[in-house]
């Protein structure tokens, strides 16, 4: 299992950017997939995007052209940069890390975005 401390959320008007950090800790197995999932309230968790340590992205077409998954070289962190921010896109943002012996969450860091 792999410690995962998200932080980076707040809030920010429609138009505006936030970068979401996710550092990684306490992983017996080399992280493989590096990923941010987000909770919308009322809605289902979905992915956002991720990240091979292959250097393979992967985008929601609703994020394509606006937010940019990037991580460390070492990949203990991760992070998320979120431009042209919309109000649709606020909700409880998880950082996920799959190893050989699964996936780890983080706790949840808060985004949310007023018209």
């Amino acid at each position: 299992q792999v410690q995962l401390v998200e932080s980076g959320g707040g809030l920010v008007q429609a138009g505006g950017s936030l970068r979401l950090s996710c550092e990684a800790s306490r992983s017996k197995y080399p992280i493989n997939v590096m990923a941010w999932y987000r909770h919308p309230p009322g809605k289902e968790r979905e992915l956002v995007a991720n990240i091979h340590v292959s250097g393979n992205t992967n985008y929601a077409d609703s994020v394509k052209g606006r937010f940019t998954i990037s991580r460390t070289r070492n990949n203990n962190a991760w992070y998320l940069q979120m431009n042209s921010l919309k109000p649709e896109d606020t909700a409880a943002y998880f950082c996920n890390a799959r190893t050989a012996w699964g996936d780890s969450w983080g706790q949840g860091t808060l985004v949310t975005v007023s018209s």
